[in-house]
């Protein structure tokens, strides 16, 4: 029997659930030792706590809650204190005297939001020292919602981008840039659900409300081998689960949109749902003042984010989440474009015995957009695309003792490309010129374990085994071997017959991660990865936008490959550890790395693997991180210094060369200033260096018109100039937290923000051009530079927040 494609994993997991379903008793009668196991939630809603620590004090180890909450601890039989710690909850102990295997769900209460608290008692855990994470960054809700942002609206997307090493290329430009990475290179996820654009607004605003965000967390490196598919970066965005204790109503009112969430229980302590939308409404505004948008036009984006789970039993709990949401920019009512994403993702937790714990995930995705012009039937132009992919995933953790954690499992995901459906009117002559869908199945198989070899030593080590196909039916090509950085022509056309294999690659992808404790409040950390990406984001813009297209690995397209090496020293001070630093150095190298000829044809080309090319990547960087946890005033600064460069053949003379994302130098301020209970104050600033771009250096002058020439063939020969901008916002209460002593269960609060302080004309893009005069024989014709500046002013915005 052949085992490839979706067969190998799904046998290899049928196999692992048959053995695991076994007893473990044998085990624990013959070395004396018993398991305890549960779940840490928020006492206040019921939502479980990823990340949470349990410290065993008599053995100074411990373990971590898994990101559904879930943790479990094997130790000899005996009597044992339990303490129970997450940042921003109060900590709690409990002993236990352990003589058979046990459950022990717990609840953790939120610190009292008042000032005194915040600064007194509210300190710092050392899970950056004790952890074996690098390159790796959390970023909790509640700070984010501080944050001075756009439109004054709270946005993911751009708070991560005020991380180390996480850069843009500017305002409105979709997505992110991570360690030298392209937008397409980041793995981006929604309660497991790829998202392959995240951006409302053209990138001003991402997909993500944060109403119904819990947990937000980016790896850059030290990647764990249960994530695979990109090269650069996964962002994994967790949506609440809904609190299960009461009705919370919360939302709020902008210049740009309103939001509303509701979250309750449908059965109280068992199961609960969270629903969450968005609109924005300048489209109704104007239409109040003006007639331009009664023919059908629209000016809006939209989305709707839910989530419901239930408890089935002690050992079974089953979650469904979605998102659906859609920009819409339409000139008329046949006329603009659109576009929008929809995702669904279907859980189920079990708990095999004590001490092994599954998730099985169904994921489906979809990505499209569309665009239309003409005024009437008889002459139009209709272009739709899409990426659609359905996603199965079988995960397990097993917990051998307090110092082996393994996890294991596979994952099959399957593509379906639409990269046109292109028909164009021209007088009632239709024409079409739409492209063949292609399919893509992607599987892997891993395998890690977290090893605590001592009290200062921790390893983690595995590796992920993934395989692609490239499927049938469509038709594939050879080409010709042109010239180094020309077009290829096509030289032979064949025919794939359903579901057949056209192309196939497989990889090893290891993983390695080291934690070496060098002092009670520092730690060194080392890691290498290898990622290997297997669909493209095919893009030669300044900025990814709506209308990229995604391709898959083909028999002329190879797989995009990574290694990672980073190192990184880590060290707490201050008082109850106020204070956390660190600097990491990395170097990335990688393969296959997609770029472009000169005038590539990207869009409705069926073509279009004639006009890429593929050649080396090297990144290599310097971060430092310093944060301020409690008190006051508190905040992080970060400072990257980086390089990110391309080598293909047939660009720049075959050197290398500065990536259109590259940024020698990157800082960033962020502050958080708590005045009293009832105002606070916020302060951001970025600055970078400027990114790289083409310019013609030489021209030709023919019969009075200008023709630009970049000699030497070079590639982002220039760069813009620098970045810089200040934001301010300030979070104005009109009734404190506490009324009497006790907590208001309603709050409400303004926000008031100054995006670009100082009106900041940053440049997102120069271009040139020629003069309309006549130009006297004999006489140079002038010309002149022009820059783009997306955002040319200070921006002040108000919103009003609620929550009953």
């Amino acid at each position: 029997m052949k085992l490839s494609g979706f067969y190998l994993p799904a046998f290899v997991s049928l196999t692992l659930v048959l053995i695991l379903s076994q007893p473990i008793t044998s085990f624990s009668q013959t070395n004396e030792k018993f398991t305890v196991n549960g779940t840490i939630t928020d006492a206040s809603n019921g939502e479980s706590l990823i990340g949470a620590t349990v410290f065993i004090k008599s053995l100074g180890t411990g373990t971590s809650s898994n990101l559904y909450g879930f943790y479990a601890l094997t130790l000899e039989a005996g009597s044992y204190e339990l303490e129970f710690r997450y940042i921003s909850y109060e900590s709690k102990t409990v002993t236990i005297n352990l003589q058979a295997d046990q459950t022990l769900d717990l609840e953790l209460s939120p610190v009292a939001q008042n000032l005194e608290e915040v600064v007194i008692t509210e300190t710092a855990i050392d899970e950056n020292i004790s952890n074996i994470e690098i390159g790796v960054n959390k970023l909790d809700i509640n700070r984010i919602r501080k944050m001075p942002a756009l439109f004054g609206e709270v946005d993911v997307i751009k708070s991560i981008q005020l991380l180390p090493g996480v850069t843009s290329v500017g305002e409105g430009a979709s997505g992110f840039n991570v360690r030298g990475g392209n937008v397409g290179q980041n793995l981006v996820l929604l309660d497991e659900a790829p998202v392959y654009n995240s951006s409302h607004l053209f990138g001003f605003l991402s997909v993500f409300n944060p109403d119904a965000v819990k947990d937000v967390k980016l790896y850059k490196g030290g990647i764990p081998a249960r994530y695979g598919g990109r090269l650069s970066s996964i962002l994994d965005v967790r949506m609440k689960e809904g609190n299960n204790k009461e009705l919370d109503v919360n939302g709020g009112v902008g210049l740009i949109f309103s939001r509303l969430a509701i979250e309750a229980p449908i059965v109280k302590d068992k199961a609960s749902f969270i629903i969450a939308g968005r609109r924005s409404y300048g489209d109704l505004f104007a239409k109040a003042f003006t007639d331009v948008l009664d023919d059908g036009a629209a000016l809006n984006f939209w989305d709707i984010t839910m989530k419901a789970n239930y408890n089935l039993n002690a050992k079974n709990r089953l979650f469904v989440s979605g998102y659906l949401g859609r920009d819409k920019f339409l000139f008329d009512a046949n006329q603009g474009f659109s576009w929008g994403s929809r995702t669904t993702t279907a859980r189920w937790n079990h708990i095999f015995n004590k001490r092994t714990f599954a998730n099985f995930t169904f994921v489906f995705s979809d990505y499209d957009y569309s665009i239309k012009f003409g005024e009437d039937n008889v002459n139009r132009f209709d272009w739709n695309s899409k990426i659609r992919t359905l996603d199965l995933k079988p995960e397990f953790t097993f917990f051998a003792n307090p110092n082996n954690e393994l996890n294991f499992g596979g994952e099959a995901l399957l593509y379906n490309f639409e990269p046109a459906r292109a028909i164009g009117v021209s007088n009632g002559e239709i024409t079409n010129i739409s492209l063949e869908d292609k399919r893509g199945l992607e599987t892997a198989l891993y395998l890690e374990n977290d090893q605590k070899v001592n009290s200062n030593l921790t390893l983690r080590y595995g590796a992920r085994f993934s395989h692609f196909s490239y499927l049938g039916p469509g038709n594939y090509f050879e080409f010709t071997d042109s010239e180094p950085g020309d077009r290829r022509d096509v030289i032979s056309v064949t025919r794939a017959n359903n579901w057949e294999s056209i192309a196939s690659y497989h990889n090893l992808e290891p993983r390695f991660s080291l934690r070496m404790k060098t002092g009670p409040n520092s730690s060194m950390k080392a890691s290498y990865n290898r990622m290997v990406q297997y669909v493209h984001l095919i893009s030669n813009t300044t900025a990814s936008n709506p209308l990229d297209v995604w391709t898959p690995s083909t028999n002329n397209l190879k797989p995009e490959k990574g290694d990672q090496y980073a190192l990184g020293y880590f060290k707490n001070f201050g008082l109850g550890n106020a204070f956390e630093t660190s600097a990491e150095v990395y170097y990335k190298s990688s393969k296959d790395q997609v770029d472009y000829i000169d005038g590539a044809d990207l869009l409705i080309n069926e073509f279009l693997e004639g006009d890429l090319l593929s050649g080396k990547g090297r990144a290599y960087g310097l971060e430092l991180f310093v944060r301020k946890n409690t008190g006051k005033i508190n905040g992080w600064a970060s400072y990257t210094l980086a390089r990110t460069e391309l080598r293909v053949n047939g660009i720049n003379q075959n050197q290398w060369y500065p990536t259109r994302f590259d940024q020698t130098h990157n800082l960033k301020l962020v502050l958080f200033y708590e005045l009293d209970s009832r105002l606070s104050f916020s302060a951001n600033f970025a600055y970078a260096t400027g990114t790289p771009t083409t310019f013609p250096n030489a021209r030709f002058e023919v019969q009075g018109y200008v023709i630009p020439y970049v000699a030497n063939e070079g590639r982002n020969n220039f760069r813009i100039p620098d970045y810089h901008r200040l934001d301010l916002s300030a979070t104005w209460r009109p009734k404190a937290l506490k009324k009497n002593g006790e907590q208001r269960k309603n709050d409400s609060y303004w926000v008031f923000s100054i995006y670009n302080l100082y009106s900041r004309r940053n440049a997102f893009s120069i271009y040139f051009s020629q003069g309309t005069d006549r130009i006297a024989p004999g006489q140079p014709v002038q010309t002149e530079a022009t820059q783009l500046s997306i955002i040319g002013s200070f921006f002040p915005s108000v919103s009003y927040n609620f929550k009953f």
